[in-house]
């Protein structure tokens, strides 16, 4: 897990610690039982989320000779356009802005590649191959 999607799970927690308060005290709601589970259950689950280890791309003390989960990564595709991810937590991935999920087809295709490495990926379109340039 990145500091970021820590930080994220831990400000859904807190949100969601206050609703299940709020549930809770409106015994004479009909929805409250409902409503109260689900977010009893999120509670539970995140819980279990935030035992995961941090992983901090910004430590300078860790070798980065390979992409790995955490990093941020440039490629280039084959018709020169480069584009730029960061390979995070499912949790965290937003396509739209450059967080892609370790358990994405592209991350998968990435993890391990070193810069200059080549790799072919397996898209709707058909193959494309990109360079890891960073």
């Amino acid at each position: 897990m990145t500091p970021r999607g820590l930080a994220l799970l831990r400000d859904e927690l807190a949100r969601l610690r206050l609703e299940r308060g709020r549930l809770e005290s409106r015994s004479a709601d009909p929805d409250g039982p409902r409503e109260l589970a689900t977010v009893v259950a999120r509670v539970a689950e995140l819980e279990d989320r935030l035992c995961a280890r941090l992983v901090d791309a910004t430590d300078a003390s860790v070798p980065r000779e390979h992409v790995q989960f955490g990093a941020t990564v440039t490629v280039r595709s084959d018709t020169g356009a480069e584009r730029t991810y960061e390979i995070v937590g499912v949790d965290e991935a937003d396509i739209a802005s450059g967080r892609v999920a370790f358990v994405a087809p592209l991350a998968r295709a990435l993890l391990g590649k070193g810069v200059g490495d080549i790799v072919i990926l397996r898209t709707p379109r058909g193959e494309e191959e990109v360079l890891s340039i960073a």
